[in-house]
């Protein structure tokens, strides 16, 4: 999807409108294993461009979540308390964390695009 960017660190954003739907990436996943716990930020918290939002725990590491783009938080995905292995299942969908009112709109713009996170993710093979 075009539409989407990503970090290095393999969160990922999907603007809608104003806002941002943020997750990790499928590759994530993948390397944490089956994830058994997701701590997500606080509704209304306001949270700077790659400080800590959460946190992510698998079988077989825990993980800080990042935010890839500064802003508020809107929602949270609160199905992930109840069956966090949706990251698993669809992370880059059902799987999501979070959503943010964007503070700085053109953050977006610096972060990855699919085929510069792809050639990330390949140099990691």
């Amino acid at each position: 999807m075009s539409d989407v960017r990503y970090t290095d660190t393999h969160e990922w954003v999907r603007v809608e409108g104003a806002e941002a739907v943020i997750g990790i990436t499928d590759y994530a996943q993948t390397q944490l294993g089956d994830v058994v716990y997701v701590e997500l930020p606080a509704v209304g918290k306001r949270i700077e461009r790659g400080k800590e939002a959460g946190v992510i725990e698998s079988v077989k590491a825990a993980s800080e979540i990042y935010a890839p783009v500064s802003g508020e938080v809107t929602a949270v995905n609160k199905a992930l308390t109840e069956e966090p292995a949706r990251v698993n299942t669809d992370a880059e969908g059902e799987g999501w964390f979070f959503r943010m009112r964007l503070a700085n709109p053109a953050e977006v713009n610096q972060l990855l695009d699919a085929s510069a996170y792809n050639k990330l993710v390949e140099g990691l093979a």
